[in-house]
């Protein structure tokens, strides 16, 4: 059984306000801590890593998720490899193919269907991996084509590669060459953009793992899981919680689905505690992050040696 790890992701706030966050969540016990990528007056995606790496000592560093559309894979491996080095070799990469349609018509791109997108994603990601591990890359595909590219290599031997995606060609794609995949267990993106129409149902996310669990043959045992945990509600009444979540979901979600879904954390400290063991034993999930950090530390403290 993988050891649980812990990431955050940044909050937004000034330039204090974000070292701030991550000496807290530091001190917190968190494993790693996460930026975003979105075309919002907020904060770019790679550049607040270093200024995170800077104040922190042994924290590690993670976009979750970079927008491959956003950026070219040689330019990307460029930035990437710079921030393994300046960080220390504490970079790991978050990147998926992309959701929100109204951010593409915001900058003028076209917002190609999903399994172009994809398809384009899982060609960038075999050429940061050749890239960030120093080889010298010819890359003929049908979304790009490199001549002799060499970048800097990263300071790691291995920077992990995170790929949050779903469905079954990405999924297999990513069980074969990622270290780590990001279960959205996400539908229909909805009319503003950014929420979905939710997935979380058990027996669909069990389908879900025993098919990257076949498709990794023996790649499973050293593939990570990651869930992103959409709402930490701290409460002595995770009954109620639960019926609150089911209700406001999108997507037909059960009340017994908002129970069990590990994109949820409801209850006492204790109860989430178990609830993330009972995830872990499942799912074989161990890489759960968040966006709270006070209200999350004492279910790490009880999770640290589990």
């Amino acid at each position: 059984m993988r050891p649980f790890r812990f990431g955050f992701q940044m909050a937004g706030g000034s330039a204090e306000e974000l070292r701030s966050q991550a000496r807290a969540a530091e001190e917190a016990g968190f494993d790693v801590m996460h930026s975003w990528d979105h075309v919002l007056d907020r904060w770019s995606p790679l550049t607040p890593l270093m200024a995170i790496a800077d104040c922190t000592t042994n924290l590690r560093i993670c976009p979750l998720v970079l927008n491959n559309d956003f950026h070219h894979p040689v330019h990307l491996a460029q930035e990437l490899a710079s921030l393994d080095h300046l960080s220390g070799g504490r970079l790991e990469v978050g990147i998926g193919a992309g959701h929100s349609f109204t951010e593409y018509a915001s900058i003028g791109q076209a917002f190609d269907p999903p399994a172009v997108r994809k398809a384009r994603l899982a060609e960038s990601v075999e050429i940061l991996r050749r890239l960030l591990d120093g080889e010298t890359v010819t890359y003929s595909g049908e979304h790009y084509s490199l001549h002799n590219v060499r970048t800097l290599r990263s300071r790691q031997d291995h920077v992990p590669l995170l790929v949050g995606v779903n469905g079954k060609q990405a999924l297999a794609h990513a069980a074969r060459h990622a270290d780590v995949i990001g279960l959205t267990m996400l539908g229909r993106t909805l009319e503003d953009g950014q929420r979905h129409e939710v997935r979380w149902q058990a027996e669909r996310l069990d389908a879900t793992v025993n098919y990257i669990r076949e498709q990794a043959g023996d790649r499973w045992e050293q593939l990570e899981l990651n869930v992103l945990i959409q709402a930490v509600v701290i409460t002595d009444d995770r009954q109620a919680a639960a019926q609150e979540s089911a209700r406001r979901s999108r997507g037909g979600l059960s009340v017994e689905d908002a129970l069990a879904t590990p994109f949820l954390a409801l209850g006492t400290h204790d109860e989430i505690a178990k609830h993330l063991l009972a995830c872990r034993e499942r799912w074989n999930i161990s890489y759960f992050s968040v966006r709270d950090i006070s209200n999350f530390v004492p279910v790490i403290q009880r999770l640290r040696d589990a």
